[in-house]
């Protein structure tokens, strides 16, 4: 395919005499597109480790892929606030990688889904709580240390573009 140099409004694609050309935006949107079906796939495992009900793994991963997108946005002005939860999410994977190995090697369910539930939740519970605790300080001393999404340019970004 045929790809613009630059954005051409808000054209997926354009006519360039008798040839269609595909615009960056379309590029653009593709591949959020493709990122949202990889992490739906990538979040099926993790369904499984939950639950075996197929109706509960197809439903969560469509809520998945309809909602991560917006709730990062929502989420992004004050992403600094969570900086230890990625430590946490890496427990759960760790936890729920030994849950699913454990009871597919005995045959059995070792450990409930119960307890994987409860642990999820208090291992992220606990890293978000340790997090919002060590980034008290105020959003102006944040802003100092580095550019928060969602927030406006600092000056010296602002002057270093043009």
């Amino acid at each position: 395919m045929r790809v613009t140099d630059h954005y051409e409004k808000q054209h997926f694609f354009v006519r360039r005499g008798a040839l269609r050309w595909v615009t960056p935006l379309f590029l653009v949107l593709v591949l959020i597109e493709i990122s949202d079906i990889v992490f739906a796939v990538d979040s099926i495992p993790a369904v499984f480790a939950v639950t075996r009900e197929p109706f509960v793994v197809f439903t969560s991963n469509i809520f998945a892929i309809l909602g991560l997108r917006a709730l990062f946005f929502a989420l992004a002005a004050v992403l600094y606030r969570f900086e230890h939860v990625k430590y946490g999410l890496s427990l759960i994977l760790i936890m729920i990688g030994g849950k699913m190995m454990v009871n597919e090697f005995l045959g059995y369910d070792l450990v409930s889904t119960e307890i994987s539930l409860a642990a999820t939740v208090a291992i992220l519970a606990f890293s978000v709580a340790i997090s919002l605790c060590k980034t008290r300080r105020a959003p102006g001393e944040v802003l100092r240390r580095g550019w928060v999404p969602g927030s406006p340019a600092k000056k010296h970004d602002e002057d270093d573009a043009t």
